[in-house]
């Protein structure tokens, strides 16, 4: 059997490839469980510091495969519950409290769910051709995957509900304008231009970068004093770790430093 997802190791980072080419890389449960089951080999692994994640062929992902045979209620009715409980749910919450560093790497377009996916990372990278799209609405649902969660945080609440009401795609350099994608490289150079990018990451002092992301996360329901306080708590911890002793070393010595992630 042809595998959906692909995985493999460029040093530090984990490249994670969605792998079905042939419908645009869209999900199904069996490309979930997939997914799922290498993000958490990579969380165990001590020699993965960054996870990349992209697509095969000429797009990131169309999201949602609608071709695969979906649960039904006691009428016969479609029902969209049980995936999203079982599939798309469990991915994102994973996504958001992840130990490590992710990118979407985005060699085409992402389409719904997918764009959620993607946002759910840490970061984004995107191919010039690509794009992103909370195409929802063009079959009569709401977006999903944590979609009207995460996008109102970065874009605003109006911004994102024109965006999900509209169906309008968001060119990479729009997006990058928005602050959704980080970095917009050529489609040519793309896939060694994001593996650069990742492995730039990946050198950083990993701890550091764990913390990092928790503060990030809290900041969302925290008030100032809270935040104010877990910044200080964080702090100390990460001026107790070998890598801050390392950095400042490094600074003195004028080199580059050599973080362990410890």
């Amino acid at each position: 059997m042809t595998p959906v997802l692909e995985s493999r190791r460029e040093g530090a980072v984990a490249v994670l490839t969605l792998a079905r080419p042939d419908k645009l890389n869209a999900f199904t449960a069996e490309l979930h469980a997939a997914l799922r089951e290498a993000l958490a080999a990579c969380a165990e692994d001590e020699g993965v510091r960054v996870v990349l994640l992209t697509g095969q062929g000429r797009a990131f992902s169309a999201g949602q495969d609608l071709t695969e045979d979906l649960p039904r209620d006691e009428e016969g009715r479609i029902d969209l519950g049980p995936p999203l409980a079982r599939d798309y749910n469990p991915l994102i919450e994973m996504l958001a409290g992840y130990p490590k560093l992710t990118v979407a790497a985005l060699n085409g377009p992402a389409v719904g769910a997918s764009m959620n996916i993607a946002l759910a990372c840490d970061i984004l990278v995107a191919a010039r051709s690509a794009y992103l799209q909370e195409a929802f609405a063009r079959i009569a649902l709401i977006p999903d995957a944590g979609g009207t969660w995460i996008l109102p945080r970065l874009v605003g609440p109006k911004r994102a509900l024109a965006l999900m009401l509209t169906c309008d795609p968001i060119p990479a350099e729009e997006a990058r304008a928005m602050g959704l994608v980080h970095a917009v490289y050529e489609d040519a150079d793309f896939a060694r231009e994001a593996l650069d990018f990742a492995s730039r990451l990946a050198q950083g002092p990993a701890l550091a970068q764990a913390m990092t992301k928790q503060a990030v996360r809290a900041s969302l329901g925290n008030d100032l004093a809270s935040q104010l306080a877990l910044e200080a708590e964080l702090q100390r911890r990460a001026g107790f770790s070998d890598d801050f002793h390392e950095g400042i070393a490094a600074f003195r010595e004028k080199r580059a430093p050599r973080f362990t992630g410890r």
